[in-house]
C-alpha cells in the first residue's frame, strides 16, 4: 500500500520529461552519434512473392565512392541458424523472418539488399540505383480468397489464450429463440505509423563491445535477440531506448533494422546507424485482415439466448500470427450457449504484428456491432439491451472478477453524453442536409500484472533515484514512476530523478499490454517497502528508539522523518539514521508478479462505455464525429492528466480505424500501392472534435499491488463499432466493413437490403 497523506499519485503532474523533449534535448534512437559513424539503407523487394534471380549494383558502386558494403543473400555474414535464437519474447510460433537469408521474397517491401556508406544520403541514393532481376510467382494477398483454407494453428502463442470450449447447446438455442441476427464483419490491413522512424544507432567499442539505440519496446528483449542472433555474451551488449516517439505495438518484436545495423557494425568493426523511411514502415507491422461471423440470439426480453463468433485471420506464409479475438464475446454478456471459433489464412505478406488493443479492438468491433444489430431487432434500446445482459463474472474461465465497474460506465458515460435525448428511430435526427447519429459500445481488455523488478535509491539529502528496464513509449511511464516514488518517499516529485529504458537495468517485460503501470509501478512501491523496512531496522538498532516496537505497516516516510503513523511525534531523522549507520544513501530492488493462487480465482479485466455522435452529409456520404464521451473503469488512476491523454490516443486512433485506415493491396501484384502518409489516410486536427474522457470511481486490490490495472488499450476498445452504430442511427445503413468510407455509404444507399426496416 502506498501510505503517505501528502499525495503525488493521484494528482495531474505534467510529464517530467516533457521540457526535454520539447526542446529537442531527448535523444531518440537515430539522433546518437560519433565521428566516423555510417549509415545503412535497404533495398526494397518489388515483388511479393518469388525469387532474386541477380542483384546489380554496378551502378551504384561507380556513382558513389562512398560505399563501404552492399549485404546481399551472397554474401550476408554468418548469424545463428536455429529457430529459437531467432524468437524473441512476443515471438508467434513459426519461422522468424531472417533478413538477406536467401533467394526467396517471401513479401511485398522485403529488404533484398543492404547498402553502408559514409553518408545517410549516399547509402539512400546509392540503393536507389541497385537493380534486382526476379523470377516472379502469383502472389495470395487477398483474405477473401483464402477463407476456404482456414486452418487451426498447430501451435499457441504465448499469452494468447484459444477460444474456450464451447458451453451450451448454441446451435440449438440459436435455432429456437425468440429473435437472432447473424453477420459478417470484414476489417482491412491497418498499419501502424508511429511519429518515430524505426532506426537503430550502434556504436563499436574498441573492445569490441555494442552500444546499441534502438527503437523499441523493450531494450532486454532487443538485447536477447542480438545477444542469441550473433553469438554475443550479454556483458557485450546495452541497448538503450530511453525515449521512443511512439510504438502501439509495432516496436515489441526486433525489427529487421535492429538485425542490419548490428551485422553491419561487427562485420566492418564500425558505428552504423540505419533509419528507415515512412514507406519502410509499412512493411513492417500491422494489424491484421479479417473476416468475422459474429450470430446472437435473445429471448422475448432480449436476454441473450446464444452467442457464436467465428473469425478467420491473415497471417504470413512463414509464421502463425495469433491475436484473442472471439474470446470477448463469452465474456462480454451473460449467455449459457456459446461457440467460440478462430483460424489463420496464410498469404504472401509479411507476418501482422500487435497494434493498440489487439484481438479486443477487431473481435469487439463485430461483437458491439451485432449487438446494436440485435437491439433493432428486439425492439430495445442499445444500451438498454447491455444493462440487460450485464455479467459479473468470467464465464470463459468460471472466475470471479477483481472488480467490474461497467455499469458505472454505462450510466456515468450516458449521462455526460445525453443519451437519454436519442431518438431511437434510424434517421430520425438531422439538422440542415446533415443527419445526425448515435451510437454506443462496451469495451473491455486484460488487466494484467508482469514479472517486473526496480531499484530504488534514497540519499540522505532527499533525493531519489529510480532505475528499471521499463520503457516509455509516450505513455508517461517517467512521470508516473516518479509519483509513485515520491509519495513513498515524501519527497518532490522535482527530486526524484528516473533511469528507464537500458537493458542493464532492473528486468521488465517488453512495454505492451497495458501492464507496465501496474507491474513496474508496483515494483518501484515494493521497493520504496524494502528502504522503510532497512530504515526501521537502522532505528531499531537503538535500544531506546521510540520505534522499538514498530512493524514496518506501522511506520511512514514523512518531512525526512521515519515516523509511527498513529504518533508523528514518535520519529527519527532519516539523515540521522544514515549517518550512525555510516551510509549517505539506501539503494533497495522491488519484485512483484502474478500470483498463481489469486490467477486460479480471479480474472481482472478493465471496462469502458463508449458514446458517439455523428454527422453525415445526407448528399455527400461525409461523415463527422462530432462527440465522443469515452467513460472508463480502470482502477486507480495515478496521474489524471497522463491518464486522459491515454484515453484520447486510443479514441483517435479508434476513429482511424473506423473511419481512414486501410492497406491499398494491389492484388495481382501483391503490393501496397498507399504506403505513404499521403495515401495512407490517418485522422488529422480537422478530424478530431469533442472528446470527452471520464474516469469513474473504481476500487480493486487484487488486479495489482497498487490497485492500477493500465490503460494503453482499453480506449480504442469498442470505438470503431460505436462509430458504426451511429452512423447507421443517422442513416439506416448498417455498414460492415472497415474503414466506413464515403464510396461504401454512397454504395450502400442504394442497396435497400442495407437500409433498416
Amino acid at each position: 500500500m502506498l501510505t503517505n497523506e501528502r499525495r503525488q499519485v493521484g494528482r495531474a503532474v505534467p510529464r517530467i520529461e516533457g521540457p526535454l523533449k520539447a526542446t529537442g534535448r531527448a535523444a531518440y534512437a537515430a539522433e546518437h552519434s560519433e565521428p566516423g559513424l555510417l549509415h545503412g539503407a535497404a533495398v526494397p523487394a518489388t515483388i511479393a512473392r518469388g525469387r532474386i534471380l541477380e542483384i546489380d549494383s554496378r551502378a551504384a558502386k561507380a556513382a558513389f565512392p562512398g560505399i563501404v558494403a552492399i549485404y546481399t543473400h551472397e554474401n550476408r555474414p554468418d548469424a545463428a541458424w536455429l529457430d529459437r535464437s531467432w524468437q524473441d519474447d512476443t515471438a508467434p510460433p513459426g519461422h522468424t523472418y531472417r533478413p538477406l537469408q536467401n533467394d526467396r521474397v517471401l513479401f511485398d517491401g522485403q529488404p533484398v539488399a543492404f547498402v553502408v556508406a559514409d553518408s545517410f544520403e549516399n547509402a539512400r541514393d546509392a540503393a536507389a540505383l541497385i537493380t534486382v532481376t526476379y523470377d516472379r510467382d502469383v502472389p495470395e494477398t487477398d483474405l477473401s480468397a483464402k477463407l476456404a483454407e482456414r486452418y487451426e494453428p498447430p501451435k499457441k502463442r504465448s499469452g494468447i489464450s484459444p477460444p474456450p470450449e464451447p458451453r451450451g447447446k448454441p446451435e440449438q438455442a440459436f435455432d429456437e429463440a425468440h429473435v437472432t441476427i447473424s453477420a459478417d464483419y470484414f476489417i482491412e490491413n491497418e498499419h501502424h505509423n508511429p511519429m518515430e522512424l524505426f532506426a537503430t544507432t550502434v556504436l563499436y567499442g574498441e573492445d569490441g563491445s555494442l552500444t546499441v539505440y534502438d527503437k523499441t519496446q523493450g531494450s532486454q528483449n532487443a538485447q536477447k535477440f542480438v545477444c542469441n542472433v550473433f553469438s554475443l555474451k550479454q556483458d557485450k551488449v546495452t541497448v538503450i531506448n530511453a525515449y521512443v516517439g511512439g510504438a502501439f505495438g509495432s516496436g515489441l518484436r526486433p525489427r529487421h533494422q535492429l538485425f542490419l545495423a548490428v551485422m553491419a557494425s561487427l562485420d566492418l568493426k564500425r558505428s552504423v546507424r540505419f533509419e528507415m523511411s515512412r514507406r519502410d514502415m509499412f512493411y513492417l507491422s500491422y494489424r491484421p485482415a479479417m473476416h468475422q461471423t459474429v450470430s446472437l440470439a435473445a429471448d422475448a426480453e432480449g436476454r441473450l439466448t446464444a452467442v457464436m463468433h467465428d473469425t478467420v485471420q491473415a497471417t504470413s506464409r512463414y509464421e502463425d500470427y495469433q491475436e484473442v479475438v472471439v474470446n470477448w464475446s463469452g465474456l462480454a454478456y451473460r449467455c449459457d450457449n456459446v461457440k467460440l471459433t478462430y483460424g489463420l489464412a496464410k498469404l504472401d505478406a509479411a507476418t501482422p504484428g500487435d497494434m493498440r488493443a489487439p484481438g479486443a479492438a477487431s473481435g469487439l468491433f463485430a461483437l458491439e456491432s451485432a449487438m446494436d444489430e440485435l437491439s433493432y431487432a428486439a425492439g430495445l434500446d442499445p444500451l438498454e439491451l447491455r444493462r440487460r445482459n450485464f455479467v459479473h463474472f468470467d464465464q470463459n474461465e468460471n472466475k470471479q472478477l477483481t472488480s467490474k465497474a461497467l455499469r458505472a460506465c454505462y450510466r456515468e458515460g450516458a449521462a455526460r453524453f445525453g443519451w437519454e435525448r436519442r431518438k431511437p428511430a434510424p434517421r430520425a435526427m438531422r439538422e440542415g442536409h446533415e443527419l445526425i447519429g448515435w451510437g454506443m459500445a462496451t469495451g473491455i481488455w486484460e488487466a494484467q500484472l508482469q514479472s517486473a523488478k526496480a531499484r530504488v535509491r534514497l540519499s540522505a539529502n532527499g533525493q531519489v533515484i529510480v532505475q528499471a528496464a521499463a520503457s516509455d513509449i509516450g505513455t508517461g511511464t517517467y512521470t508516473i514512476l516518479a509519483q509513485i516514488a515520491a509519495e513513498a518517499l515524501d519527497v518532490p516529485v522535482e527530486e526524484v530523478s528516473v533511469q528507464i529504458g537500458q537493458s542493464d537495468l532492473p528486468e521488465t517485460s517488453v512495454e505492451g499490454g497495458s501492464w507496465t503501470a501496474a507491474s513496474s509501478g508496483s515494483a518501484v512501491d515494493a521497493a520504496c517497502l524494502a528502504i522503510r523496512q532497512r530504515l526501521l531496522d537502522l532505528a531499531q538498532k537503538d535500544k531506546a528508539s521510540p520505534l522499538k516496537e514498530a512493524t514496518v505497516e506501522e511506520v511512514v516516510i514523512r518531512g525526512g522523518h521515519l515516523r509511527l503513523d498513529v504518533d508523528p511525534k514518535a520519529s527519527v531523522a532519516i539523515s540521522e539514521l544514515m549517518a550512525r549507520a555510516g551510509e549517505t544513501a539506501i539503494e533497495e530492488e522491488g519484485e512483484v508478479g502474478p500470483d498463481a493462487k489469486q490467477m486460479k480465482k480471479f480474472a481482472s479485466y478493465t471496462h469502458s462505455a463508449c458514446f458517439v455522435e455523428v454527422r453525415v452529409d445526407e448528399e455527400l456520404g461525409l461523415v463527422r464525429v462530432t462527440r465522443v464521451v469515452s467513460a472508463v473503469a480502470a482502477g486507480r488512476i495515478l496521474n489524471p492528466k497522463t491518464a486522459r491523454s491515454q484515453i484520447l490516443g486510443g479514441v483517435v486512433m479508434g476513429l482511424g480505424m473506423s473511419l481512414h485506415e486501410e492497406s491499398m493491396i494491389d492484388h495481382r501484384s501483391g503490393r501496397i500501392m498507399n504506403h505513404n502518409l499521403a495515401e495512407y489516410h490517418v485522422p488529422a486536427h480537422a478530424d478530431i472534435h469533442d472528446i470527452d474522457v471520464h474516469f469513474v470511481q473504481e476500487f480493486d486490490d487484487k488486479a495489482s499491488p497498487i490497485g492500477v490495472k493500465g490503460l494503453g488499450e482499453i480506449g480504442i476498445c469498442g470505438v470503431a463499432a460505436a462509430v458504426a452504430n451511429a452512423i447507421f442511427h443517422a442513416t439506416g445503413i448498417r455498414i460492415r466493413h472497415l474503414p466506413i468510407t464515403i464510396d461504401k455509404i454512397l454504395a450502400a444507399d442504394k442497396t435497400p437490403t442495407d437500409r433498416a426496416a
